[in-house]
């Protein structure tokens, strides 16, 4: 038969490591702050439920493996804090320190408000559902990401990401999916400046779209059912196949594909480098 697991309930932790190597535990209620400000307090912890605890310390969970963090938060000076961890689980946390996640694997992430520059980087396998995020480099260099139901606001989201799903949220980011490849958006609002240079495999579905010089230099770009506003400049040596409701403002020199829309400002096709065969096809 396996032990009782161990409980930590109603305790203040300021101490270098205070609870390092933790198995098999229930952390409850506990405050991790205070006057010796030591850092991570639950490093190197496996088999641990975390729930309603407040953190104020920096790197507290490092190379943790099959844990859960509920109703919990930690402030703008808890940095680093989740490092190298493995299946984890996270809901109903307010998570405000800079690069809160990196490098971890298998963690979900739900019911959050996260504000966290430089947030999810080098990841794989991460999913994060029904959550407020601002961060201004998001999943950089990231992998098998799946995120619904968010509301986001950064300037360099999803950089260097691959296999990445992304539905019925909304993204208010600057040059989002840049070097991107293999990613597919759903029924999103997408808003911003440069989106997707150099992306390869991007697909937009029933997405708003709105931002000056979209989809440039893209390689198997695809866009369905999407709507554009104040788009200009777009699918400059770009290989598109779109289906676009409404008016571009501006379509510049696409590489190849075909573009279907129903109104657009100007085709530009002069100035180009390299052969650019591209068609617009307006809707009748």
């Amino acid at each position: 038969m396996g032990s009782e697991k161990k409980i930590y309930k109603n305790k203040v932790y300021d101490a270098e490591r205070s609870l390092y190597g933790l198995r098999d535990a229930d952390v409850e209620d506990c405050v991790f702050a205070g006057p010796a400000d030591g850092e991570s307090v639950l490093k190197e912890c496996q088999r641990f439920d975390v729930k309603g605890c407040r953190f104020s310390l920096r790197y507290p969970l490092w190379h943790a493996k099959d844990f859960s963090l509920t109703s919990s938060s930690m402030d703008e000076l808890t940095r680093a804090a989740l490092w190298y961890d493995e299946r984890g689980q996270i809901e109903n946390c307010d998570l405000s320190g800079i690069k809160a996640l990196r490098e971890c694997r298998e963690i979900s992430l739900k019911d959050c408000r996260i504000v966290s520059p430089e947030f999810g980087w080098k990841c794989d396998g991460i999913e994060l559902r029904d959550s407020e995020i601002t961060a201004e480099y998001l999943f950089l260099d990231s992998k098998n990401i799946k995120i619904s139901g968010i509301k986001m606001k950064g300037k360099y989201s999803f950089q260097y990401t691959e296999n990445v799903l992304i539905e019925d949220s909304d993204l208010d980011t600057k040059d989002a999916f840049w070097h991107s490849k293999n990613v597919t958006v759903k029924n999103c609002r997408v808003a911003g400046e440069y989106p997707a240079w150099f992306s390869d495999g991007l697909t937009l579905i029933d997405c708003d779209i709105s931002g000056t010089q979209p989809f440039c230099y893209c390689r198997n770009l695809t866009l369905i059912n999407c709507r554009m506003s104040g788009t200009d400049l777009a699918f400059e040596y770009s290989d598109v196949n779109a289906d676009i409701i409404g008016r571009v403002e501006s379509v510049k020199n696409p590489r190849s594909g075909i573009i279907t829309l129903d109104e657009v400002g100007e085709i530009i096709t002069e100035a180009h480098v390299e052969p650019c065969c591209g068609k617009v096809v307006l809707r009748r």
